[in-house]
């Protein structure tokens, strides 16, 4: 398999701060990476040096195919880079902005107006290539930013950011032009606190942590391997509550019994280890919903306005399947099946919450 980067050890120390720790990262080629970590993480650290700004203090890393210490100036030609802050001159038009990035890769003349033409078309924004930069909007500028950062053909092409602070529609625009971006081929390194964006793009994703890399996957992935972590954390949990109850209904006095019998048959109602499930059904009647209530692994069965039945099932393998089967057995006809997975931001949150 290809990778458009690679780390070995890659390190930075700064006095006595260790920023990035012995890093080690593939990055495939061509395909959307979602690079994640909280602020002071290490993240914008080993952006610098995978983009030649910094160097390391330990280790290395291959981009492009170019080692970053060996042969800085091949790798800067085989990336761009589009920054939080838009870094564009504000008293410049678009494409005196774009020409000069030209000019600073020593592009031919002929070469850098026909490329600035096609990029400023792709991006939408060649209606407003003789406007100063400081005029634009910011979605715009951001269009202007990617042109920019597109003009030498890089390989790579770094986000930091790139929707913050936009509105939706125009964020749409450019999650567009993104996947547009890696469909010709382009690697695209997007650096992003919007896990809804992180998700709906990126193929892989690394969360770094504390200088050093704590995740790395696919977006469902990572959502898979939290669920069966919170599943392993919750068995002996749940085990221990049962066999102290078997143990008190064992030596408890009579007239205690029942009580003690009560919670321990109540257990499933609080169990920890449910998972949510909702459904369309769109014959559904009283008789059924009373079914779906005497299921023993159905809790807690709730009808919504909007026709959708939510219920809680028992968190076992083949829950759903079960009381899908069952619903179709007793006649229900099913137009939407929906589970409650974790979020992408949740996993976030579970990986840096951890200390290494």
């Amino acid at each position: 398999m290809k990778y458009a980067i690679e780390t070995s050890n890659l390190t930075k120390q700064y006095s006595d701060f260790l920023a990035v720790d012995a890093l080690n990262m593939k990055v495939r080629d061509k395909t959307i990476f979602g690079f994640l970590g909280p602020n002071g993480a290490g993240k914008t650290t080993t952006i610098k040096m995978l983009t030649c700004l910094i160097l390391p203090t330990g280790g290395t890393a291959n981009v492009a195919g170019y080692d970053v210490l060996k042969n800085p100036d091949e790798v800067r030609q085989q990336i761009g880079m589009v920054p939080q802050l838009v870094s564009l001159y504000a008293d410049l038009t678009v494409k005196e902005n774009v020409y000069l990035c030209a000019d600073y890769y020593g592009l031919p003349t002929d070469l850098k107006e026909s490329r600035a033409a096609e990029l400023m078309e792709m991006v939408d924004i060649k209606y407003a290539e003789n406007k100063m930069v400081k005029q634009l909007s910011g979605g715009m500028k951001q269009k202007a930013s990617v042109v920019a950062s597109l003009i030498h053909q890089p390989d790579i092409l770094f986000l930091d950011e790139p929707t913050i602070g936009l509105d939706p529609t125009t964020k749409r625009v450019l999650w567009d032009l993104v996947e547009e971006l890696n469909s010709d081929g382009r690697t695209i390194i997007l650096c992003s606190h919007d896990m809804y964006e992180v998700e709906l793009l990126c193929d892989d994703v690394g969360i770094i942590n504390q200088g050093s890399l704590a995740a790395f996957d696919t977006p469902q992935g990572l959502k898979d391997t939290m669920i069966n972590e919170i599943k392993e954390e919750r068995s002996p949990i749940n085990s221990n509550v049962s066999e102290a109850l078997e143990k008190i209904l064992e030596e408890t006095d009579p007239e205690n019994k029942k009580a003690i019998e009560y919670i321990r048959d109540s257990m499933g109602d609080n169990d920890l280890n449910l998972k949510e499930l909702s459904v369309m059904i769109n014959n559904k009647d009283e008789e059924m919903l009373n079914h779906l209530y005497s299921l023993p692994i159905v809790h807690d069965v709730t009808e919504h306005a909007s026709g959708r039945i939510t219920m809680d099932i028992d968190d076992e393998d083949d829950a759903i399947t079960k009381v899908i089967a069952d619903i179709i057995e007793y006649g229900g006809n099913i137009t939407s099946i929906a589970t409650k997975d974790p979020s992408l931001e949740e996993v976030f949150m579970r990986v840096t919450s951890k200390k290494t």
